[in-house]
């Protein structure tokens, strides 16, 4: 009886639109911010990001990307001060990219951390590792809303905005909650010279590294302006379309548990759910 509990449980759905959106923040960070961040080359193309150990441990990366000369590019995102653990995590995302893939890997660590020196390497028994750290804190995000405050709407250009995507890793007074809310609300409005494509890909951008740099808690706070947005509008849809299909499947496992003999009190523990749920679902 357990095993077949198990079999029906409901999957997790992930969901296509965000991954779609992080996917596109991705292809337009490399394509676009590479040379604010100081690197002159251009990537062939995005890289995977999901490896796969052989305990079957799944590593999760940043942004991946294919370079010339059969090598990767490999970011990640600290808004922390970065430790030895950190170092050691990136050094292990190397060496089963490289193996898994034969290139060369690259890491670089785009901090926004206030510490002065953040540790960029580590030497342990022969072998010194060492990342790449790029930094913006001397730049002012505050400033860069300043500027974009004095221009005329109608003669803001592209690259007005794309400074917007950078201001969570940069220094200033401003707090990043704020940062990210100003940026969502200056990417929502309409231009004469701008593209609804590319604003879209900057607020994928945008939310990519919000979701990286702010905490759940303030990522609640600053939804209403997320929704408001082309993006969070698609991110709300898939959201209901997921919830109705989870609301499908649980209602599926309910009944075919009911019919197995099962007590509701049973049903709502095996799956989690009120006893409410569960009476629900049997009574209609």
């Amino acid at each position: 009886m357990q095993e077949d509990v198990k079999k029906t449980t409901p999957p997790k759905l992930y969901s296509q639109t965000e991954d779609a959106a992080l996917k596109t923040a991705a292809v337009y960070f490399g394509e676009t911010l590479f040379p604010y961040l100081g690197i002159e080359e251009k990537p062939l193309g995005i890289a995977p990001t999901e490896m796969i150990r052989l305990e079957i441990k799944k590593m999760y990366e940043d942004f991946n990307y294919q370079m010339t000369g059969n090598r990767w590019f490999h970011f990640e995102f600290e808004s922390t001060s970065i430790t030895l653990d950190d170092l050691k995590r990136f050094r292990e995302y190397e060496a089963v990219t490289s193996r898994t893939y034969g290139v060369a890997v690259t890491t670089f660590v785009i901090c926004s951390s206030k510490v002065k020196k953040p540790l960029s390497q580590f030497t342990e028994g022969l072998n010194t590792y060492r990342v790449k750290l790029i930094r913006l804190k001397s730049r002012k995000a505050d400033q860069v809303f300043r500027n974009l405050s004095a221009k005329n709407k109608e003669n803001i250009q592209k690259a007005d905005l794309v400074p917007i995507l950078l201001t969570p890793l940069m220094d200033g007074q401003m707090p990043q909650k704020e940062r990210i809310r100003q940026g969502f609300a200056w990417l929502n409005q309409p231009y004469n010279s701008i593209c609804p494509n590319d604003t879209q890909k900057m607020q994928a951008v945008l939310y990519a590294l919000a979701s990286k740099m702010l905490k759940k808690e303030e990522m609640e706070e600053i939804k209403e302006e997320i929704a408001m947005t082309l993006l969070g509008q698609m991110l709300m849809e898939d959201g209901m379309k997921k919830g109705i299909q989870k609301g499908i499947e649980l209602t599926k496992i309910v009944i075919k548990l009911s019919a197995q003999g099962e007590s509701p009190e049973n049903i709502a523990h095996k799956l989690q759910i009120s006893l409410d749920e569960v009476n629900k679902i049997l009574e209609d």
